[in-house]
């Protein structure tokens, strides 16, 4: 739901409503991105830092509250924003309020990361290497369902608005949705978390220290962690897949609306469409593809069908019918889920229990940067694309090309990873860090 709001909405009233140049609008948003490295410091401090003797389950509620009460400040640090350049263009006082915007984005992204981090590090707590593919499809299952809850919530509410509706209607109606979707999605954190650490959490069994050993502090867990060759790979593996899923999100809103001249509720409906078949792609992928063919062939053959759904996407935009558009991004989002679950289930293998906060803080990492990155790249290629040709479908073209080079180093990459490997070089270089903390 967040997603929703931030990229789904904020993005396309930045560009689209406000004017303002797409470059610097994904750049803005993109800061909650590129803090990402905390996510390695709050994985680790969730690991070694317990709150009221709960690892993980403290990080979740209180980032989620930080985050929830930043994201209505930064709507009405865009408003003052939006004013000012309409007013007196990019003036000292515009230039300011941009730089708070950006400061405000990142605040948001150090507290998303608070609580994101020690969620997904509470995925290793819970689970068993056989059964996380069928975790991770019921878990990304319902993030899926909260971006299409989202973008339904987020049509109703702003279904009225036109191309042209006026400023002030368009603030009120935002600020209202805003308040709406940020109490559901408070509630939901709280609700969707309680009681699950102390009852299902097997952590403490796993973390298999002596007691009279000290706890691994974030300088040993990243001498683990950088030891690893196979880390090295996934990581890079990570960004590469990253960028080319989501490089289309900061553009996907006014793809529609200068494309296919579709109004704001119509384009926020949107992520219904490609969330709807992303839904569908994990609940295939986690029971019946997963346990069949494994989680490396999985996410190979979900990187293979996002490249061919970009060019669905291209064949879409030229032919300039907005059915065929929805009907493509459904597809895309079967290809997104597939590639989605498989990754996501081999990351989660991927982890070593005795410092599942810190690698799951460095896969976070490595989500986020290249999320940031895609995020700006995404605007930055539009504005280029812009420059080079005169219609607005050969801009959006060059963004939607990018991918499918992406996909194909994702795929090369993919074929280096063993997760075999990794097991043997963690657990190494887990006894070789414990026996020079013995020697000191």
């Amino acid at each position: 739901m967040m997603s929703i709001l931030t990229l789904g909405v904020l993005n396309r009233v930045m560009i689209k409503e406000l004017v303002l140049p797409a470059t610097l609008v994904t750049l803005t948003i993109a800061m909650h991105q590129f803090v990402s490295p905390v996510r390695v410091w709050f994985g680790q401090m969730s690991d070694a830092r317990p709150i009221r003797g709960y690892h993980r389950t403290g990080y979740v509620w209180l980032g989620a509250t930080a985050f929830c009460l930043t994201s209505f400040s930064i709507v009405q640090v865009i408003w003052q924003l939006g004013e000012s350049f309409n007013l007196h263009g990019w003036s000292l006082g515009t230039q300011l309020w941009l730089g708070l915007l950006g400061l405000m984005f990142a605040c948001y992204g150090i507290f998303v990361s608070a609580s994101s981090t020690p969620f997904a590090a509470l995925l290793v707590d819970v689970s068993e290497e056989e059964n996380r593919g069928q975790l991770v499809a019921i878990v990304w299952s319902m993030l899926t369902v909260g971006i299409v809850l989202g973008a339904i919530i987020s049509g109703v509410l702003l279904g009225e608005l036109e191309l042209d509706t006026p400023l002030d209607l368009l603030r009120s109606s935002i600020n209202q949705l805003f308040l709406v979707v940020l109490t559901i999605v408070l509630g939901l954190a709280v609700v969707g978390t309680a009681g699950i650490e102390g009852k299902y959490s097997r952590y403490s069994i796993r973390a298999n220290l002596r007691s009279d050993q000290e706890p691994i502090t974030l300088g040993r867990a990243l001498k683990i962690l950088t030891a690893n060759s196979q880390t090295w790979i996934f990581f890079v593996f990570l960004i590469a897949m990253t960028i080319s899923l989501f490089i289309q999100e900061p553009v996907l809103e006014p793809y529609g609306g200068e494309v296919f001249g579709m109004a704001i509720g119509e384009t926020t409906r949107l992520n219904a469409y490609w969330g709807m078949g992303t839904l569908a792609g994990l609940s295939l992928t986690g029971f019946l593809i997963v346990p069949r063919i494994g989680k490396i062939a999985t996410t190979r053959y979900g990187c293979m069908g996002v490249a061919a759904s970009f060019a669905l996407l291209l064949f879409a935009g030229f032919t300039g019918q907005p059915l065929l558009f929805k009907i493509e991004l459904f597809i895309f989002g079967i290809a997104a889920g597939v590639t989605t679950t498989g990754a996501l289930s081999l990351m989660l293998d991927l982890t070593a229990a005795e410092t599942a906060g810190t690698f799951i803080g460095a896969w976070g990492l490595a989500q986020a940067i290249a999320r940031g990155s895609a995020t700006v790249l995404g605007g930055a290629v539009l504005d280029l694309g812009r420059q080079l040709f005169d219609t607005p479908m050969m801009a959006y073209g060059t963004v939607f090309c990018l991918p499918i080079i992406g996909m194909t180093l994702a795929v090369w990459l993919l074929r280096r990873v063993d997760v075999s490997q990794f097991k043997e070089q963690s657990q190494q270089a887990i006894a070789q860090v414990l026996a020079e903390d013995l020697d000191t």
